[in-house]
């Protein structure tokens, strides 16, 4: 069978378009041919995730971003991915945004919900979520070490400009001149030190004789101490008390009056008969002087004495 020209120019053309309209279609991520599974995710923030980006399940690539657009006019954003593997996964299955770094973009891969029993077929909306990346991570790990290191170079400079504040010239001067002065002091010391250590070693003799005596001193207080030990502390402690609770005893009767030493200094009438015994007895003594003759009568001859005459100054 022949075709003409214009059957075969016809032909040639339509698979021109035909081709035309794959090759197109392949270079915005869409297989005409394909019968893959499309799926839905909304986001707020897409983080990067461009169109022809991989769609992953544990890793394995199973499909890939067909379409990103704004959902309405709250900014909400509408991904359109394909997957090609026949994996089955609920639902409620996750549909996150992770990845990305220095060089990499960012990637979808569906995280699989084993606990749900409602399978996800081709149409639903899987809910979305992000991952935080490399970046986001770093940023969150430096933001505060940042700040720590601010609040230290602040610190640091303000303790800077006080210390540049406190060590104006006069007070290095001041600090050099007090260095100068522990030197000369360390030298004093030095040449106490020599001298004493001339002393020690001039009196080492005597030293040694003093150390020695000591030791002996010690030697005669431990035995001071060992004679102490074996005296009765407790029976003098109790040979003590039987003494005080004597004259515990004697002073109680003395206060109360009795016994002959306790009438003396309890009761006057007593006193006032001894001091008027003690003045007659003055009396007495006084008048035997003055006229022994009334006391005493001798005669050699037997002559009988006159009578008695008192003296004038006789007492009465």
């Amino acid at each position: 069978m022949k075709y003409t020209k214009e059957v075969k120019t016809g032909i040639l053309a339509i698979v021109a378009i035909l081709i035309l309209i794959f090759g197109y279609s392949f270079l915005k991520g869409k297989n005409l041919l394909d019968s893959s599974r499309i799926f839905y995710a909304i986001y707020s923030d897409v983080e990067g995730l461009s169109q022809s980006s991989p769609v992953t399940i544990n890793g394995l690539k199973v499909g890939q971003i067909q379409k990103i657009d704004f959902l309405n006019e709250t900014g909400l954003l509408l991904a359109t991915f394909t997957v090609d593997s026949d994996f089955k996964f609920s639902k409620n299955s996750l549909a996150q945004i992770y990845g990305g770094g220095l060089i990499g973009g960012k990637s979808l891969a569906i995280v699989p919900d084993y606990n749900s029993k409602v399978m996800a077929k081709t149409g639903d909306t899987l809910p979305g979520d992000i991952e935080e990346g490399i970046m986001e991570l770093v940023n969150e790990r430096l933001t505060p070490l940042q700040v720590k290191v601010e609040r230290v170079i602040v610190n640091a400079d303000s303790l800077l400009t006080a210390f540049n504040e406190v060590l104006n010239p006069e007070t290095r001067n001041n600090i050099a001149a007090s260095f100068d002065d522990l030197a000369e002091t360390v030298k004093s010391f030095k040449t106490t030190a020599e001298s004493l250590k001339g002393i020690v070693e001039g009196n080492s003799a005597k030293l040694d004789e003093t150390f020695t005596n000591l030791d002996e001193m010690s030697e005669n207080f431990n035995k001071f101490s060992d004679t102490l030990a074996q005296v009765n502390i407790k029976g003098m402690t109790n040979d003590l008390e039987k003494v005080i609770a004597d004259f515990e005893k004697i002073s109680n009767n003395l206060s109360s009056g009795q016994g002959t030493a306790g009438k003396l200094l309890t009761d006057d009438k007593v006193y006032d008969n001894l001091d008027r015994a003690t003045k007659q007895m003055e009396q007495l003594v006084q008048d035997i002087k003055l006229n022994p003759k009334r006391y005493v009568h001798f005669s050699v001859f037997g002559k009988n004495t006159g009578s008695y005459e008192a003296p004038k100054d006789s007492l009465k």
